[in-house]
């Protein structure tokens, strides 16, 4: 238009050093780009705070703000999940539930149902323990009753020992007398949720809502082995890899830390490897940090 730059930015009201600097982007833009959009493939209902914490345990020194970033720049998106129920009380103001205090105080288990691809059904028995957070069985069957629930049960006492309540709605698989007679006779309490509240059983359902959302949804299983063989697969790792909300994105029950790689290919990983390699040099040599 014939009009000097120096006038147009006057105009509009812009400096002129946002028409003359070029963005220069990090150097491990790309980088980062590709392992947010891997891990986003690979765990297609985690959110970018979910992906940030196992960008973390894979070496990368990234921030969420960051992550975030470039997960809306490319699209990336989670469907909305439903909005959660509120709490059920009792007239009197006290809340059903009785919260979980410390490791094996309250373990809650349910069924959770899915077929086959020939149409069969077969069924789940989850058990998690509510303060870790830590599933600690899901058992897959044809057909589950009372009896197949006393022999998950007590293999799961002899490993990690009885807790003093278990949770359950009031399905007859868990008030047989059965049941609650051996519970009785060890010692464990029973804690029964009113009929037709699932809520009163939130941790429980919680659990049972990610299983279906994040495999039994996605999943073609063709036979029973080979349900058992994934549904096995994603338990250890959700116990031992996926980051979880609550625990502030750390697994229920990791297997180990382990150390950093010798090598890391990235440049935001190597500097962070520098610096922990200089700090260690300095004090072995009793120099300054």
């Amino acid at each position: 238009m014939g009009v000097s730059q120096r006038r147009t930015c006057k105009v509009v009201g812009q400096h002129r050093s946002t028409q003359r600097k070029l963005p220069t982007p990090p150097a491990d833009e790309k980088p980062l780009t590709s392992a947010i959009i891997r891990l986003a493939q690979q765990y297609g209902r985690y959110g970018y705070r979910r992906i940030t914490a196992l960008l973390r345990n894979e070496g990368w020194v990234v921030n969420v703000k960051r992550v975030e970033r470039i997960w809306r720049r490319e699209g990336l998106k989670v469907p909305q999940r439903q909005p959660k129920r509120g709490r059920l009380w009792f007239n009197d103001g006290s809340c059903v539930r009785l919260r979980p205090q410390y490791s094996g105080h309250v373990w809650s288990y349910d069924f959770v149902m899915d077929r086959t691809h020939d149409g069969k059904a077969f069924r789940m028995l989850t058990v998690i323990d509510e303060h870790s957070r830590q599933c600690l069985a899901i058992h897959v069957q044809r057909k589950l009753k009372s009896d197949d629930v006393l022999a998950v049960l007590t293999e799961l006492f002899q490993r990690h020992g009885p807790p003093d309540h278990i949770r359950s709605d009031n399905g007859a698989e868990f008030t047989a007398n059965a049941v609650r007679d051996w519970l009785g006779r060890i010692g464990v309490k029973t804690l029964y949720i009113e009929p037709g509240s699932p809520w009163e059983n939130g941790y429980n359902e919680s659990f049972n809502g990610k299983l279906r959302d994040e495999l039994l949804n996605g999943e073609i299983f063709y036979t029973l082995k080979e349900a058992v063989i994934m549904i096995e697969r994603w338990r250890i790792h959700y116990n031992t890899v996926r980051p979880h909300s609550s625990l502030g994105y750390q697994p229920p029950a990791p297997q180990t830390i382990l150390p950093r790689p010798a090598r890391l290919p990235y440049a935001t990983l190597q500097a962070a490897q520098q610096g922990d390699n200089n700090r260690r040099n300095s004090n072995l040599t009793g120099g300054p940090p």
